[in-house]
């Protein structure tokens, strides 16, 4: 008990948090579109479902440690001659779920089919909505689990640092939400990175076929330059319409 109050197990807590925030960041990303698409009076609702249920889907994980990393790597069936485990089952679902709900996305952005519920049929779509951002939630979970198993060696760091990058998530998503929201050329930007995240997902589960993973940094930093890029158009737009005035 006394290893859990030493400046390493701090280090280790706060190392680990932020590094569970940096991987949540297409997490955030996704989950602040689908807040787009929910009434205003109901986002703090869902807000709250989806870090209680994202604690809880961490928690039980991690509490599980034991049987994730015994049966993680597990064959569970051979496809022509080809291993496939847990983890290379829950990357590919995942990764067409995402790139399904993405492509899904950009289609309705393009061609105006976003659909706004009937207030007969509200608490339907609530209820659907919050379903998908649990569903991709459970997807990034594993992924942020296994970095935590690497890092750190005590459970309840990782935990404490699981629900501190879900607080932390908590507070922004609303924030990106109405940001991206006010601005069409971010939100496809965003939609972009999640297809391509997507597609990275659906590439991991794929891995005993190629034998061969994409480094995420190529994705964020792809994002990132766009994002900034993006950004500079938008100053620039900003001030040719000052100048006008």
């Amino acid at each position: 008990m006394e290893d859990l109050f030493t400046l390493g197990s701090l280090i280790s807590l706060v190392t680990l948090a932020v590094l569970e925030i940096v991987l949540g960041i297409d997490n955030v990303i996704f989950v602040s579109i689908i807040l787009g698409r929910i009434p205003q009076e109901k986002r703090l609702r869902a807000r709250r479902i989806w870090m209680i249920g994202g604690i809880l889907v961490r928690t039980a994980l991690l509490l599980s440690l034991g049987w994730l990393l015994k049966n993680g790597e597990t064959t569970l069936f051979t496809v022509l001659g080809y291993p496939f485990n847990l983890h290379n089952c829950i990357m590919f679902a995942g990764g067409l779920f995402l790139l399904y709900k993405s492509v899904k996305e950009v289609h309705a952005k393009l061609e105006g089919g976003e659909e706004h519920a009937k207030p007969a049929d509200a608490n339907k779509a609530f209820g659907a909505l919050v379903v998908q951002i649990l569903l991709v939630d459970m997807v990034f979970s594993f992924d942020s689990i296994v970095t935590a198993i690497g890092l750190a060696k005590h459970v309840e760091i990782m935990i404490a640092a699981v629900v501190i990058a879900m607080m932390v998530m908590f507070f922004f998503a609303n924030g990106i939400s109405s940001f991206i929201e006010k601005h069409p050329a971010l939100k496809m930007l965003a939609l972009s990175f999640l297809i391509l995240v997507g597609f990275m997902l659906f590439f991991e589960g794929l891995e005993p076929i190629h034998h061969s993973t994409i480094p995420k940094g190529y994705a964020y930093f792809a994002m990132a330059f766009s994002f900034g890029v993006e950004l500079l158009n938008m100053k620039a737009r900003k001030r040719v319409v000052k100048l006008n005035k």
